[in-house]
């Protein structure tokens, strides 16, 4: 009997130590459209979800998290109820508060940014500008980190693609893949973002379809296991469910594994936690 229990105590010594540092290596994301503070939505105004969503953030220990529509007064709330994070980003309208952000949140303790920058989706990037036919100003959040666990430097990515240019919408898709790209180089990529496009969509199929050059994956179709339904906006209603699109993604390159992909569609006391799901991947790189 004691050798049987010496046995099962050297298998768990030897076995189970690589098995949760391979844990501790994942990185858990999350791209989450958190819908701008407006006072029109009434119920579902951000005062009454605010607290929900840090509760969810936490809840679910993340470690890099892109957002969109996020606007200073919010991104002020965030930054003091999410002290185990960092951020980087700038307003879209002139390129420090003024406009809603897509900013990256990132676990401190975890990780390290070594450099990090915004640019315009348009043909002046390098400049407040709109591109195309888009209606507003558009922007993308980049940062480069190094994880204190494993040493490795990942390039993190998140954006906001315009509503109305439907050209803007093609153009932002082949920026983002030229430039994060350039900027990454063999780094692996995690691109986030409300993308107000369809997977079928020429945007969508620019970034991720086989025979382009240098395709990203979509975490959803890559990972061993997915969850929640196939759509990401609810728009704070019960709408029929063919109505309801899959518009948020989170992409990624030279990445070594998905392991979980999630919609997160839920609500807490009829309160939900935006008009759009945030998007959950596991990775490991």
């Amino acid at each position: 009997m004691k050798k049987q229990i010496l046995t099962v105590l050297f298998t768990l010594l030897v076995f189970l130590p690589p098995l949760f540092s391979q844990v501790k290596q994942d990185i858990k994301t999350m791209s989450f459209n958190i819908r701008y503070d407006n006072p029109k939505d009434g119920n579902q105004n951000w005062n009454y979800r605010k607290e929900n969503i840090v509760r969810m953030i936490h809840f679910y220990d993340l470690d890099i998290i892109g957002m969109q529509e996020v606007l200073v007064n919010q991104l002020g709330y965030l930054k003091t109820n999410l002290r185990k994070y960092n951020y980087v980003g700038v307003g879209r309208e002139d390129g420090k508060e003024k406009g809603e952000y897509a900013p990256i949140f990132y676990c401190k303790d975890r990780f390290d940014a070594l450099q990090s920058d915004t640019f315009w989706l348009s043909q002046t990037p390098d400049k407040v500008s709109k591109g195309w036919d888009a209606d507003l100003e558009r922007i993308a959040t980049w940062v480069i980190l190094k994880d204190k666990i494993t040493g490795k430097t990942l390039f993190v990515i998140n954006t906001h693609f315009d509503h109305i240019g439907k050209q803007a919408r093609i153009e932002s898709a082949k920026l983002i893949k030229q430039k994060s790209i350039s900027l990454a180089g063999d780094m692996p990529i995690i691109l986030t973002g409300d993308f107000n496009l369809t997977p079928e969509s020429e945007g969508i199929q620019t970034l991720t379809s086989p025979k382009e050059k240098d395709a990203f994956i979509d975490s959803k179709n890559a990972a061993v296991f997915t969850y929640g339904p196939d759509w990401s906006t609810c728009g704070f209603d019960n709408r029929p469910f063919e109505e309801r699109k899959l518009i948020d993604y989170i992409f990624l390159r030279n990445v070594n594994k998905v392991k979980r992909y999630a919609v997160l569609a839920e609500t807490l006391n009829d309160l939900f936690l935006s008009d759009h799901c945030p998007i959950y991947a596991q990775i490991s790189l």
